[in-house]
């Protein structure tokens, strides 16, 4: 009786030479491609076509969405998750729920093998191992592109001798398209003196007015409405907010990472979504949040964004750090008002019932109601007393003296 694999399917030359490699030697073939808002309906109907064209004795379509907004991107946004402050760790965080879902599928049908395309040099190789090494422990790994490291010659001549003819010409660019922004490879970005060109991008400014007002509501932190159009489904209004970013071309950058192995990457991408998304729910909660909980949700939220992206997903402390996140959302509530042109934006404003901002106590920089000038003073007497006792102690030394008189007389001669 022949063994069961199921492959991990994107549809790519990879692991369509795999789907039909394996189908030759003899396993009995289940192709699946774990969606998570990337592939179009269109693209998963030519996956289906060609998974049986390619040998496999059955496709299936692993639709996670819901699943990958509820688990991962709700507390990427609480946490206003940004690598290296710029790339919203789209490619990173998708991976470990297609993983997810390919070995929970493995284990349905009681599967012997789980093959992937990944190559040896980048990080998906170690997401989708990690995954399933876990969740599917015991099933055999196939990674037929890593451990013969094939040429995408070799492939292309494979399948053409097989009968079956696709366009994998290989493009300047390799593009990873999902719902939470598109990452783009290879061409200029191969040189860290230049960045991509405007034909790089898939997206181009095609809005009719030069600028355009965009109110994104949350409850309790997560999305309620875009424009005061109100949505249950809160993947349907990242959509809707992509769909009018996208059109002034917002979201794009380029960010230099540290790979989970140990060498530098540099990706490319155009995110409008998680840029305005996170930007306004960043506006929003410095209105609405302490200082010390901004200060702590900054560092959960960083942390939170490392384990995605080196494939600490099923760490146990990220449920505890989810924890966190979700509670200090209880009173982001309200608009964030933002302003949209070609290629960027600006934050305008917020309008909100908890917004700390509108304190009966005083008004920043123009006039104090809670408390007195004598007060005032006091206040700044005692709070000045723990550097009194040690400049009491330990006097200016006589290096510091010299450092800041010559900062002093720096100044003075600018001045002239």
């Amino acid at each position: 009786m022949a063994k069961k694999v199921v492959v991990a399917y994107s549809g790519g030359l990879d692991t369509s030479y795999t789907v039909m490699k394996l189908s030759q030697d003899g396993w009995e073939v289940y192709a699946a491609s774990a969606n998570t808002g990337g592939f179009s309906p269109e693209q998963l109907k030519k996956n289906e076509e060609n998974a049986y064209k390619l040998g496999a004795k059955k496709y299936v379509t692993l639709d996670v969405t819901q699943e990958y907004y509820e688990k991962s991107l709700k507390f990427m946004i609480f946490g206003n998750v940004l690598r290296n402050n710029c790339y919203p760790i789209s490619v990173s965080s998708e991976r470990i729920f297609q993983a997810i879902a390919i070995a929970r599928y493995a284990n349905e049908i009681g599967a012997d093998a789980i093959a992937h395309g990944s190559t040896g040099a980048g990080n998906d190789q170690i997401r989708f191992d990690m995954t399933f090494q876990v969740l599917a422990p015991g099933k055999e790994i196939i990674t037929m592109t890593r451990d013969k490291a094939l040429s995408r010659k070799e492939e292309v001549d494979y399948l053409n001798e097989h009968g079956f003819y696709a366009d994998f010409t290989k493009l300047k660019y390799s593009y990873n398209v999902g719902l939470w922004g598109t990452s783009i490879c290879g061409g200029e970005l191969l040189d860290p003196t230049q960045g991509l060109p405007e034909e790089a991008y898939l997206k181009h400014v095609t809005a009719k007015e030069p600028t355009q007002t965009l109110k994104i509501t949350f409850k309790k932190g997560e999305i309620d409405a875009v424009n005061g159009e109100h949505f249950d489904d809160k993947v349907k209004a990242i959509q809707k907010i992509e769909e009018i970013g996208a059109s002034y071309a917002i979201g794009r950058d380029c960010n230099v990472g540290d790979t989970i192995i140990g060498i530098k990457g540099r990706v490319g991408f155009e995110a409008a979504a998680p840029k305005l998304i996170i930007e306004a729910h960043r506006l929003l909660e410095k209105s609405t949040l302490s200082k010390w909980q901004q200060y702590w949700k900054d560092q959960i939220g960083n942390w939170y964004g490392m384990f995605l992206h080196e494939s600490e997903y099923l760490e146990p402390v990220m449920p505890d750090m989810e924890a966190f996140l979700t509670s200090s959302q209880r009173h982001v509530n309200g608009t964030a008002i933002l302003k949209l042109r070609p290629y960027s934006f600006e934050t305008v404003g917020v309008d909100s019932d908890d917004d700390l901002t509108k304190s009966k106590l005083g008004e920043y920089g123009e006039m104090q109601h809670g408390w007195t000038a004598e007060d005032a003073k006091g206040f700044i007497k005692i709070l000045s007393t723990p550097l009194k006792v040690y400049y009491g102690t330990h006097p200016l030394s006589e290096e510091r003296r010299t450092k800041n008189e010559t900062t002093k007389q720096r100044y003075n001669k600018n001045e002239q």
